[in-house]
């Protein structure tokens, strides 16, 4: 892949984690990681729509002037023209939910850089798990643990 994407394995969350060890051999952490890359590729969307920051809670840095000129009604940072929003997928590869998208302006974007042809861009980091992120994903895997009654 050209772009860029974002590797979260369940087994980072701390609450989650005690809960797997103790039904350890009863369940594989790939059946919930589909519902966990759902969820992060929803706050990537999110990030990108409405907060317009890095998952670190940093605002992205503004457009230009001269960029800004070019720019009309209805786009906004990260979403000219919405091919970005548009490639974002989640999907689950193993245990691990993989987030991100496969075009070379997504890993600009996240990383800075410079595009054929165009000046360099500040990095817009879009692809993270901020604590909130990370608290709406363990209680999701949380609770869905726990309505296995195992």
């Amino acid at each position: 892949m050209a772009g860029v994407a974002l590797t979260y394995d369940v087994a980072q969350l701390d609450a989650a984690a005690v809960t797997l060890n103790s039904i350890a051999g009863l369940i594989e952490p790939a059946v919930i990681t589909g519902t966990v890359a759902a969820i992060i590729e929803s706050q990537t969307r999110r990030r990108i729509q409405e907060e317009k920051a890095a998952p670190d809670g940093t605002p992205w840095a503004q457009w230009s002037p001269g960029y800004a000129e070019t720019r009309h009604s209805g786009q906004s940072l990260l979403q000219g023209e919405g091919d970005l929003l548009d490639t974002i997928f989640g999907e689950q590869r193993g245990a691990e939910a993989v987030v991100g998208s496969p075009m070379v302006y997504a890993a600009i974007q996240q990383f800075g850089g410079q595009d054929v042809g165009k000046p360099e861009l500040l990095a817009r980091p879009f692809l993270g798990v901020s604590d909130d992120n990370a608290s709406e994903i363990e209680d999701v895997v949380i609770t869905y643990l726990q309505s296995l009654q195992l």
